[in-house]
Protein backbone atom coordinates (compact mmCIF):
# COMPACT_ATOMS: atom_id res chain seq x y z
CA UNK A 1 0.00 0.00 0.00
CA UNK A 2 0.70 3.20 -0.42
CA UNK A 3 1.53 6.58 1.55
CA UNK A 4 -2.45 7.31 1.27
CA UNK A 5 -3.58 4.40 2.52
CA UNK A 6 -1.38 4.24 5.14
CA UNK A 7 -2.59 7.47 6.31
CA UNK A 8 -6.28 6.52 5.99
CA UNK A 9 -5.78 3.09 7.44
CA UNK A 10 -3.98 4.78 10.83
CA UNK A 11 -6.97 7.53 11.35
CA UNK A 12 -9.84 4.82 10.18
CA UNK A 13 -8.30 1.67 10.26
CA UNK A 14 -8.32 -1.02 13.28
CA UNK A 15 -11.88 -0.62 13.84
CA UNK A 16 -11.42 3.12 14.87
CA UNK A 17 -12.32 6.67 13.55
CA UNK A 18 -10.09 8.89 15.07
CA UNK A 19 -11.59 11.95 13.23
CA UNK A 20 -15.02 10.82 14.98
CA UNK A 21 -13.37 10.18 18.30
CA UNK A 22 -11.52 13.57 18.58
CA UNK A 23 -15.04 15.36 17.59
CA UNK A 24 -16.62 13.46 20.06
CA UNK A 25 -14.54 15.58 22.60
CA UNK A 26 -15.93 18.58 21.85
CA UNK A 27 -19.27 17.54 20.77
CA UNK A 28 -21.66 14.80 22.31
CA UNK A 29 -22.33 12.07 19.69
CA UNK A 30 -26.15 13.01 19.27
CA UNK A 31 -27.21 9.13 19.07
CA UNK A 32 -25.41 8.33 22.22
CA UNK A 33 -26.92 11.34 24.03
CA UNK A 34 -30.82 10.69 22.90
CA UNK A 35 -30.02 6.69 24.19
CA UNK A 36 -29.40 8.44 27.28
CA UNK A 37 -32.28 10.70 27.78
CA UNK A 38 -34.63 7.80 26.20
CA UNK A 39 -33.07 5.74 29.41
CA UNK A 40 -33.02 8.27 31.89
CA UNK A 41 -37.06 9.45 30.40
CA UNK A 42 -37.93 5.80 31.11
CA UNK A 43 -36.59 5.11 34.47
CA UNK A 44 -38.26 8.55 35.65
CA UNK A 45 -41.84 6.85 34.41
CA UNK A 46 -41.03 4.12 36.00
CA UNK A 47 -40.53 5.34 38.89
CA UNK A 48 -43.73 7.77 39.07
CA UNK A 49 -45.80 5.11 38.24
CA UNK A 50 -44.33 3.31 41.32
CA UNK A 51 -44.88 6.37 43.55
CA UNK A 52 -48.81 6.92 42.04
CA UNK A 53 -50.28 3.45 41.28
CA UNK A 54 -52.89 3.04 43.42
CA UNK A 55 -51.56 0.57 46.43
CA UNK A 56 -53.64 -2.01 47.96
CA UNK A 57 -55.13 -0.63 51.28
CA UNK A 58 -55.74 -2.91 54.11
CA UNK A 59 -59.06 -3.97 56.24
CA UNK A 60 -57.03 -1.85 59.23
CA UNK A 61 -56.58 1.31 56.68
CA UNK A 62 -60.33 1.12 55.56
CA UNK A 63 -61.72 0.82 59.36
CA UNK A 64 -59.33 3.89 60.25
CA UNK A 65 -60.50 5.86 57.44
CA UNK A 66 -64.25 4.83 58.99
CA UNK A 67 -63.31 6.10 62.18
CA UNK A 68 -62.05 9.17 61.02
CA UNK A 69 -65.17 10.01 59.53
CA UNK A 70 -67.28 9.54 62.32
CA UNK A 71 -66.71 12.30 65.29
CA UNK A 72 -68.46 15.31 63.53
CA UNK A 73 -72.06 13.33 62.68
CA UNK A 74 -71.87 11.76 65.64
CA UNK A 75 -71.37 14.91 68.07
CA UNK A 76 -74.31 16.37 65.48
CA UNK A 77 -76.60 13.81 65.90
CA UNK A 78 -75.85 13.60 69.97
CA UNK A 79 -76.48 17.22 70.05
CA UNK A 80 -80.14 16.62 68.24
CA UNK A 81 -80.28 13.62 70.77
CA UNK A 82 -79.86 15.23 73.55
CA UNK A 83 -82.67 18.01 72.03
CA UNK A 84 -84.79 15.23 71.96
CA UNK A 85 -84.16 13.23 75.35
CA UNK A 86 -84.92 16.69 76.98
CA UNK A 87 -88.44 16.94 75.86
CA UNK A 88 -89.62 13.54 75.86
CA UNK A 89 -87.95 12.91 79.12
CA UNK A 90 -87.14 15.87 81.07
CA UNK A 91 -86.02 14.79 84.61
CA UNK A 92 -84.07 11.85 83.06
CA UNK A 93 -82.37 14.26 81.07
CA UNK A 94 -81.86 16.49 84.36
CA UNK A 95 -79.96 13.67 86.26
CA UNK A 96 -77.99 13.29 83.23
CA UNK A 97 -76.81 17.13 83.01
CA UNK A 98 -76.94 17.00 87.29
CA UNK A 99 -73.91 14.49 86.04
CA UNK A 100 -72.05 16.64 83.45
CA UNK A 101 -72.17 19.59 86.28
CA UNK A 102 -69.52 17.44 88.44
CA UNK A 103 -67.04 17.33 86.27
CA UNK A 104 -64.26 18.76 87.04
CA UNK A 105 -63.16 22.32 84.77
CA UNK A 106 -59.34 21.39 83.42
CA UNK A 107 -61.35 18.44 81.93
CA UNK A 108 -63.39 20.81 80.69
CA UNK A 109 -60.66 22.72 79.08
CA UNK A 110 -59.15 19.71 77.93
CA UNK A 111 -61.97 18.40 76.16
CA UNK A 112 -62.30 22.27 74.39
CA UNK A 113 -58.72 21.97 73.39
CA UNK A 114 -59.39 18.71 71.93
CA UNK A 115 -62.09 19.81 69.84
CA UNK A 116 -60.49 23.00 68.85
CA UNK A 117 -57.72 21.14 67.37
CA UNK A 118 -59.96 18.90 65.86
CA UNK A 119 -62.55 21.12 64.09
CA UNK A 120 -59.36 23.98 64.32
CA UNK A 121 -57.54 23.01 61.57
CA UNK A 122 -60.74 22.10 59.05
CA UNK A 123 -61.97 25.63 60.29
CA UNK A 124 -58.84 27.36 59.77
CA UNK A 125 -58.87 26.02 56.18
CA UNK A 126 -62.52 26.61 55.00
CA UNK A 127 -62.28 30.00 56.53
CA UNK A 128 -58.98 31.44 54.39
CA UNK A 129 -60.33 29.58 51.20
CA UNK A 130 -63.61 31.70 51.92
CA UNK A 131 -61.42 34.50 52.13
CA UNK A 132 -59.44 34.20 49.46
CA UNK A 133 -63.14 33.70 47.50
CA UNK A 134 -64.08 36.91 49.01
CA UNK A 135 -60.96 38.91 47.87
CA UNK A 136 -61.73 37.33 44.51
CA UNK A 137 -65.09 38.62 44.48
CA UNK A 138 -64.13 42.05 46.00
CA UNK A 139 -61.50 42.67 43.19
CA UNK A 140 -64.00 42.03 40.36
CA UNK A 141 -66.20 44.78 42.28
CA UNK A 142 -64.43 48.19 40.34
CA UNK A 143 -64.99 46.33 36.71
CA UNK A 144 -68.90 45.34 37.99
CA UNK A 145 -69.31 49.15 38.43
CA UNK A 146 -68.18 50.42 35.56
CA UNK A 147 -69.76 48.31 33.64
CA UNK A 148 -73.19 48.51 35.22
CA UNK A 149 -72.47 52.42 34.68
CA UNK A 150 -71.63 51.56 30.49
CA UNK A 151 -74.84 50.30 30.28
CA UNK A 152 -77.10 52.27 32.04
CA UNK A 153 -75.28 55.00 29.12
CA UNK A 154 -76.66 53.00 26.73
CA UNK A 155 -80.71 53.10 27.60
CA UNK A 156 -82.81 54.73 25.62
CA UNK A 157 -83.81 57.15 27.88
CA UNK A 158 -80.17 58.60 29.28
CA UNK A 159 -79.61 62.04 28.58
CA UNK A 160 -77.20 62.78 25.48
CA UNK A 161 -77.69 58.90 24.40
CA UNK A 162 -77.52 60.00 21.43
CA UNK A 163 -74.68 62.97 21.22
CA UNK A 164 -72.53 62.72 18.49
CA UNK A 165 -69.91 64.56 20.45
CA UNK A 166 -67.28 66.33 18.20
CA UNK A 167 -67.86 64.49 15.51
CA UNK A 168 -68.91 66.71 12.31
CA UNK A 169 -69.56 64.17 9.99
CA UNK A 170 -71.17 61.89 12.30
CA UNK A 171 -73.67 64.89 13.60
CA UNK A 172 -74.57 65.36 9.55
CA UNK A 173 -75.01 61.62 9.12
CA UNK A 174 -77.57 61.18 11.91
CA UNK A 175 -79.47 63.70 10.26
CA UNK A 176 -79.91 62.39 6.29
CA UNK A 177 -82.99 60.19 5.58
CA UNK A 178 -81.52 56.96 4.39
CA UNK A 179 -83.79 53.80 2.92
CA UNK A 180 -85.32 51.82 5.95
CA UNK A 181 -86.84 49.23 3.94
CA UNK A 182 -89.33 48.62 7.14
CA UNK A 183 -90.70 51.87 6.24
CA UNK A 184 -90.40 51.22 2.46
CA UNK A 185 -92.48 47.90 3.05
CA UNK A 186 -95.10 49.46 5.46
CA UNK A 187 -96.03 52.72 2.79
CA UNK A 188 -96.22 49.75 0.50
CA UNK A 189 -98.69 47.91 1.82
CA UNK A 190 -100.86 50.90 3.17
CA UNK A 191 -100.66 52.03 -0.68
Amino acid sequence: MGLIGQLLNLVFGGGRNVVAETAEVFRENAEAGAEREAGLRTQSMVQYAAEFAPRQRGWFDRWMDGVNRLPRPAMALGTLGLFVAAMVDPIWFAERMQGIALVPEPLWWLLGAIVSFYFGARHQLKGQEFQRSLATTMSRAPKVVDNIAALRNLRADSPGVADTGPDASLALASVVPGNNAALAEWQRVRA
